[in-house]
């Protein structure tokens, strides 16, 4: 295939994948919306997973700075763009009205802290990192870290990105409705985002490391243990859950930084790693409703499709990432033999 359509097949796929990922992983939608949520809320959530990959792969800052650009991505989202962090009211014409928590309620600025971690957390794992991670993952590992787009290209998904957010922003009705927060609720949001793009750009995350030798877990041990983490927070709510929240992904950066340092890392560890996010929001679409009212046998349907798909692309980018790592091991193997021979 030629270079540049296996670029664009990759921006494509993330594209259609960004939106799915956030807004119909965990449920939020039946089954019958998937067309239009990817129609209309691909230029939001794939555009932003475009440049944020892009931004990324170009600095050579890998996922450390995906993650910090996806944070501040989910606070822009959640704060500045649809405000529903900030937004009482947000909910009240969906079937999660009256759900908010208030247990975690930070008067000052008026949001709340689980829900916070909640908008962003779930920012992070479904809009962005899950998505580029299923893209890469079908990719040789000599195209995945490449960037996709040119200037013009970048350029184009930025003026795309914005227009998403415009979209969304300016529906005062529907999304909003006619909310705007105050000014210094827009000033927390706008430090806190600077705060995160300043220290994804910080040149620590370009460092390269030699590889050491040292145990790493199996790929699916590791990603059974961040599964086990995602799922025990379910058991946790209002300040106990901010807490363990805080636990876990600590724990889980931790671990991550730790083993990713060593030989036996590779992409099938990344997969599972990021797959443990979505399979847990496919296991808590049984649990959530839908935004809008369906029918005990929509809702039954929508959840099975998401389970169905998500298995699908959970197992299918294992699989992809386990050949490209055996072809990977087959290449080192025969480079050695030829040395041995000459």
């Amino acid at each position: 295939m030629d270079k540049r359509w296996r670029r664009w097949l990759a921006v494509a796929a993330l594209l259609v994948l960004a939106p799915w990922t956030a807004e119909c992983s965990w449920g939020g939608f039946t089954v019958g919306d998937y067309p239009v949520v990817i129609l209309f809320l691909g230029p939001l959530y794939g555009g932003a997973a475009v440049l944020i990959r892009e931004a990324a792969r170009r600095s050579g800052g890998g996922w450390p700075v995906i993650v910090l650009l996806a944070a501040a991505f989910g606070v822009v989202q959640a704060a500045l763009v649809d405000q529903s962090l900030f937004n009482p009211g947000f909910l009240d014409d969906t079937e999660f009205a009256g759900m908010g928590s208030t247990a975690t309620d930070i008067p000052m600025f008026g949001f709340s802290a689980e829900e916070a971690f909640n908008y962003v957390g779930n920012h992070v794992l479904l809009s962005i990192c899950a998505p580029i991670m299923l893209v890469e993952s079908a990719q040789r590992e000599s195209w995945r870290h490449r960037p996709w787009l040119g200037r013009w290209g970048l350029l184009g998904f930025g003026v795309l990105y914005l227009l998403g957010s415009l979209m969304i922003f300016s529906d005062s009705e529907d999304g909003r409705k006619g909310f705007v927060l105050a000014p210094e609720q827009a000033w927390l949001a706008v430090s806190v985002v600077i705060g995160l793009v300043a220290v994804a750009m910080l040149p620590r995350w370009r460092r390269t490391t030699q590889r050491r030798e040292g145990f790493v877990p199996h790929p699916l041990l590791w990603g059974l243990l961040l599964l086990a983490l995602q799922l025990g927070l379910w058991f946790f709510t209002g300040w106990p859950l901010v807490g363990a929240s805080i636990v876990a992904a600590g724990t889980a950066v931790a671990l991550a930084v730790t083993w990713s340092r060593r030989a036996g890392w590779d992409q099938r560890h990344v997969v599972t790693g990021w797959s443990a996010g979505l399979l847990a929001a496919a296991a808590g679409a049984f649990f959530a409703p839908a935004y809008r009212p369906a029918s005990a046998l929509m809702a039954l349907v929508s959840d099975l499709t998401v389970v169905a798909v998500v298995m699908a692309l959970v197992i299918g980018a294992y699989l992809l990432a386990a050949r490209w790592a055996e072809d990977r091991q087959v290449g080192k193997t025969g480079s050695t033999i030829g040395r041995t021979q000459e």
